[in-house]
């Protein structure tokens, strides 16, 4: 993997294009109408409906330079480059815990990408690196601050785009 590059599912990457297109557009086109209907009100120095347009425009401007950088960094996982047989980014696994004494699935996605909540678990995590590049059928063991975990990988596939 790369330096300096941040990698993305395509799904991962169409969120933060999407993002971008919507902040560009609709959103910006807001905020500008924002602003000129806080000018018509009058005294700017005492005009906080123009202070809190300015505000916006200010994250709408910052969430855009931050998306621009992310996109010009990304590395896309093609859905149909991903290797069923091996745990990579972009793979889904379903694995035994052997502590819990039971089956967890999780995504492995990129940084930007992760949602606990919905089993999508970033490759740079304990879990995810330590997933990284193991096979059907193997055990790993997860080194954590709170001691080791042991999963044993029962099945790998493409992450399915919702």
């Amino acid at each position: 993997m790369e330096e300096n590059k941040t990698y993305y599912t395509e799904e991962g990457y169409k969120k933060l294009v999407d993002e971008l297109e919507f902040l560009k557009g609709p959103k910006m086109k807001e905020v500008k109408e924002a602003l000129a209907a806080a000018r018509e009100l009058g005294d700017l120095s005492e005009n906080s409906e123009y202070d809190e347009a300015r505000n916006e425009q200010t994250k709408v401007v910052t969430r855009i330079q931050d998306l621009e950088e992310l996109l010009l960094h990304a590395v896309v996982i093609k859905e149909g480059e991903v290797d069923t047989n091996v745990v990579h980014l972009g793979s889904t696994v379903k694995l035994y815990d052997f502590d819990f004494d039971e089956e967890v699935e999780y995504s492995i996605v990129g940084t930007n990408e992760v949602d606990a909540l919905n089993g999508k678990i970033s490759d740079q995590s304990p879990i995810g690196s330590a997933l990284l590049g193991a096979k059907k059928g193997e055990t790993v063991v997860v080194e954590t601050p709170n001691g080791n975990l042991k999963f044993k990988v029962l099945d790998v596939w493409r992450v399915k785009n919702n």
